[in-house]
């Protein structure tokens, strides 16, 4: 099926978007995104609709669904100030505005053959797995699936993650299984596993993060408190397990990155948050303002890389290293109104 426009071709069974001469290549959600906003263009498509169609109802933060959007507005010309052909309803949803052609014919036949990259997982994906009680009292797993499913639910609130559903996870519960293979199943590139073990008043827990295509361990870490309050500790244990693996997850982004021929928006994007969480030093402020800068030329309407700048300016007029601080901060304020607009 195609879809055509006096200014591209979308193109489903090849999953390609050609403008003019020139094929669009974006991340697999987007594409998805952008095909079923196509295809229920007679109607306002809600953000529960397309989170159930593109994401299979997996949590998905609001962030990750407007950079998505925006994505998919840079791929066909339009931008979310304009909204010419992806148009905002406040309260209730998305429509595709722009009027399209149906061609049901075979597409011609290509030239060798066509890379697909429908079960590339999303970036900063992952899944946190039931941790495993080692204590041997099976009382302590309310404990247990406690730190699961908080863990869970702090980690779907980093900026642009894409994290599992407790309920789609927990079918891999005491069960001896190959991350590589769960990679693969959920389609992710993170697995986060861990263990709990408690011995009289004292309780440990181990958890690793793991590349789920590699099997490579990325991060590890160990937790040994003295047992006062179960809820107590399982909130501390909880926040600072998400603080850390937020931080881990997009340096592990950013060396991905640096890894890639031809970077997009979000590739920057993340190298230039890496830079940002190595210090305020006029280095790691320049170079992540350059990867900011960088991703906003690919994707003006990128709300992670606005972000970024805001708070690249925060830093630098909150310092004493600038005789133009007002002017920064005025900036960030301007960029942030941005944002939220």
């Amino acid at each position: 099926m195609r879809f055509l426009s006096e200014d591209y071709a979308f193109d489903t069974d090849r999953r390609e978007l050609q403008r003019a001469t020139d094929v669009v290549v974006f991340a697999p959600q987007v594409f998805d995104l952008l095909e079923y906003l196509i295809r229920n263009r007679e109607r306002v498509v809600s953000k529960d609709d397309l989170i159930n169609a593109v994401w299979k109802g997996r949590i998905v933060s609001d962030a990750a669904l407007t950079t998505r959007l925006n994505a998919a507005r840079s791929a066909i010309g339009d931008t979310g100030e304009k909204q010419q052909l992806i148009k905002t309803l406040p309260r209730k949803g998305f429509r595709f505005v722009r009027a399209v052609q149906e061609d049901r014919r075979p597409a011609s036949q290509t030239v060798g053959p066509v890379e697909r990259t429908d079960d590339a997982p999303p970036r900063l994906s992952i899944v946190v797995l039931p941790f495993a009680n080692l204590s041997g009292d099976r009382e302590q797993d309310y404990f247990v699936d406690g730190v699961t499913e908080n863990l869970t639910t702090d980690l779907s609130r980093i900026a642009g993650s894409f994290v599992i559903a407790r309920h789609s996870a927990v079918s891999y519960k005491d069960r001896a299984v190959d991350v590589r293979q769960v990679g693969r199943e959920l389609t992710v590139r993170y697995v986060l596993e861990g263990s709990v073990q408690r011995s009289g008043k004292r309780l440990r827990m181990n958890v690793q993060l793991i590349d789920a295509r590699s099997g490579q361990h990325l991060w590890a870490e160990r937790f040994e408190k003295p047992v006062v309050d179960l809820f107590d500790m399982q909130d501390e244990i909880v926040s600072r397990l998400a603080g850390t693996l937020g931080a881990q997850l997009i340096e592990a982004e950013a060396r991905r990155a640096e890894r890639t021929l031809h970077p997009d928006a979000m590739d920057l994007c993340f190298q230039g948050r890496a830079w940002l969480m190595k210090g305020i030093s006029l280095e790691c402020v320049t170079q992540a303002r350059g990867f900011f800068e960088r991703s906003l030329e690919f994707d003006s309407g990128n709300v992670e890389a606005m972000i970024g700048l805001a708070n690249v300016d925060t830093v630098v007029g909150g310092s004493f290293t600038t005789d133009d601080g007002p002017a920064r901060l005025a900036a960030a304020e301007a960029m942030v109104n941005k944002v939220l607009s």
